[in-house]
């Protein structure tokens, strides 16, 4: 996308944390926002809470510093809606707020950029409402209990840019990939049940493994 792309409606818009669920794993993210499953299971209750515990607390005002929790977000250019856990806004020289979002995750860091990418895409709506840059933001990881400032760059704003298309272009289409069965993916996962990763894929192969289960019996 460039900033000669066309501007989407509200109605149009479509929620920003499922860029993160893209990057991750492809069916997972057409298993919630194609097939509309969902289910909870230890990992995402612990997420829950974890980001609920962040929402209740009250915005905070200090001198050179605000706190906004929960702070609603969109982007007509990006076509995405959605909220941010908090967003810092620190006070420059020449007095005007910089803002600094803080994505938080139960974990720990990740190998892979999917929320990287989801806190890069909160920027960007926040530089398109506010009119201003937001060069940097940081992930907050449960486990460690500490932050990891990312460095909001240009291949990171085109990783965005690159995702916000493909999720647009992967819900119009409406189809599910097939299953990859990677371990430490998948058996966190809550919607391990519905994807069945280790089922036989593609055509035939279904058939192939009841043939073959019925032989052994």
């Amino acid at each position: 996308m460039t900033s000669t792309a066309p501007m989407f409606a509200d109605a149009d818009l479509l929620p920003l944390s499922a860029l993160q669920h893209l990057v991750f794993c492809e069916r997972q993210c057409a298993l919630m926002y194609i097939e509309q499953l969902w289910d909870e299971n230890r990992v995402t209750a612990e997420g829950r809470l974890f980001h609920e515990r962040v929402h209740e607390r009250q915005d905070e005002c200090r001198k050179d510093l605000r706190i906004c929790r929960g702070l609603r977000l969109r982007s007509l250019r990006l076509g995405l809606v959605g909220q941010a856990d908090v967003v810092e806004f620190h006070r420059e020289p020449d007095g005007t707020w910089r803002p600094f979002p803080i994505e938080y995750k139960r974990g720990r860091p990740k190998p892979h950029d999917a929320d990287r990418v989801q806190l890069c895409a909160q920027a960007m709506c926040l530089e398109e409402m506010l009119g201003v840059s937001v060069p940097a933001g940081a992930l907050f990881y449960g486990a460690p209990r500490r932050r990891e400032e990312v460095v909001l760059d240009r291949e990171l704003r085109g990783k965005v840019e690159c995702a916000a298309e493909r999720l647009r272009e992967f819900i119009a289409a409406g189809i599910t990939p097939p299953a990859i069965y990677e371990k430490k993916k998948c058996e966190d996962c809550s919607l391990l049940s519905y994807c069945r990763p280790r089922m036989p894929q593609g055509s035939g192969a279904v058939t192939n493994y009841l043939a073959r289960a019925l032989e052994e019996l």
